[in-house]
């Protein structure tokens, strides 16, 4: 038995493969499937992070520091 694993947002009730898996699969076979589901918290805390690393918020008269300067006494 060959597994593969990969992220998918379910949509109306459906889990749709990644186009890269699709073509080892034939139409009527019997798979097994796991789901791994994240809680709504981890998902919310990970979204908003990922996003500000994206997109940093800058704000007027705050510098940047190396991590060298952060630790010169």
């Amino acid at each position: 038995m060959n597994a593969v694993e990969f992220q998918a947002k379910i949509e109306n009730g459906v889990i749709t493969v990644p186009e890269e898996y699709k073509q080892e699969l034939v139409d009527g076979e019997i798979v097994t499937v796991t789901v791994s589901k994240r809680s709504r918290k981890q998902t919310l805390k990970r979204d908003i992070i990922d996003e500000l690393t994206e997109n940093p918020v800058t704000i007027p008269g705050i510098r940047s520091m190396t991590r060298e300067q952060m630790h010169e006494r």
